[in-house]
C-alpha cells in the first residue's frame, strides 16, 4: 500500500476523484513520476464524457465542448487559474517582481479573460473539426502529455520565487529520474494514439520548450502557476496537433 500511495497522491492532487485517508508530504513529493498516470486517467474521463454526449444525441460540436470542459473540470479547473493568472503577468510588459506579484493576485484582469478564451476556444475548435473516432483519442492523450509537461517544468526549471509555494513541494524532491520515468509514459502513449500521437507528443515538446523559455525570460523560473498554464497549452497544442493531421 505505502507504493501506491504516491500514485493516490498524484490523484488526490491533480483531480477532483475522491481519493480517501490522509496522504502525506512525502508522498506528495514522490507523486511526480505518476502525473501522467493520472493525466491518463482524466483523459478517459474526458474521453467517456464526450462519448456519452454523443451517445445522449447531442451534435458533435456540443459534444466537444462536454469533452473539453471535463479536461479542465476534472482537475477542478485548477491549471485554467494558472493560464488567467500567468497571462495577466506576461503580457503586463511590468519589471520581474512585479509580474510575480501581479500572478499572486486572485483577481482576473483582461488579459487573463483573453487567455482562458483563447486556451478553450481552440480546444473546442480542434475537437469540433476532428473525427469522433480521433476525438476521443485525442482527449484521452493530451492530459497525459499536459502533465508530463509539469514534470518536466519541474525537473529542469528553477523556482522563481524566493519564498515557497505550491510548487516548491515538489521541486523540493525532485529527481531527474522521474522525468525519464514521465516521459516514457507519454512516449508510450503517443505510440497507441499513433502518427497523429507521435506528432502530438512532438508539438508539446516543442511548446513546452519555447514556454519554458519564455518563463526564463520573464521571471527567471516557474511558479505554480506557470505549471498550470503549461499544462494547459501544452494539452492545446497536442489537440492542435491531431486536428492538423486529421481534419
Amino acid at each position: 500500500m505505502r507504493f501506491l500511495q504516491p500514485f493516490s497522491a498524484a490523484l488526490q492532487f491533480l483531480t477532483i476523484i475522491p481519493v480517501g485517508g490522509h496522504i502525506p508530504q512525502t508522498a506528495l513529493g514522490r507523486a511526480m513520476p505518476w502525473f501522467p498516470v493520472a493525466g491518463l486517467v482524466i483523459g478517459v474521463g474526458a474521453g467517456l464524457a464526450y462519448t456519452l454526449a454523443l451517445l445522449l444525441g447531442l451534435p458533435p460540436m456540443a459534444a466537444s465542448l462536454v469533452g473539453g470542459l471535463a479536461l479542465s473540470g476534472l482537475s477542478g479547473f485548477l491549471h485554467l487559474d494558472g493560464v488567467a493568472d500567468t497571462a495577466d503577468g506576461f503580457f503586463s510588459a511590468r519589471s520581474r517582481d512585479k509580474i510575480l506579484d501581479i500572478m499572486r493576485d486572485s483577481h482576473v484582469g483582461t488579459m487573463g479573460v483573453v487567455g482562458l478564451f483563447a486556451v478553450l476556444g481552440l480546444k473546442w475548435a480542434a475537437l469540433t473539426s476532428m473525427p469522433p473516432d480521433m476525438a476521443w483519442k485525442a482527449l484521452v492523450l493530451a492530459p497525459v502529455l499536459g502533465r508530463t509537461a509539469q514534470v518536466c517544468s519541474m525537473i529542469l526549471l528553477p523556482y522563481a520565487r524566493s519564498s515557497g509555494g505550491l510548487a516548491s513541494i515538489f521541486i523540493n524532491s525532485r529527481r531527474r529520474s522521474d522525468m525519464y520515468w514521465a516521459l516514457g509514459i507519454a512516449g508510450t502513449a503517443a505510440l497507441f494514439a499513433g502518427g497523429t500521437g507521435v506528432a502530438a507528443l512532438i508539438l508539446a515538446a516543442l511548446t513546452v520548450f519555447l514556454f519554458s523559455l519564455w518563463c526564463m525570460k520573464k521571471i527567471g523560473g516557474i511558479t505554480g502557476d506557470t505549471v498550470g498554464a503549461a499544462t494547459e497549452i501544452v494539452e492545446t497544442a497536442a489537440l492542435c496537433a491531431v486536428c492538423a493531421l486529421v481534419a
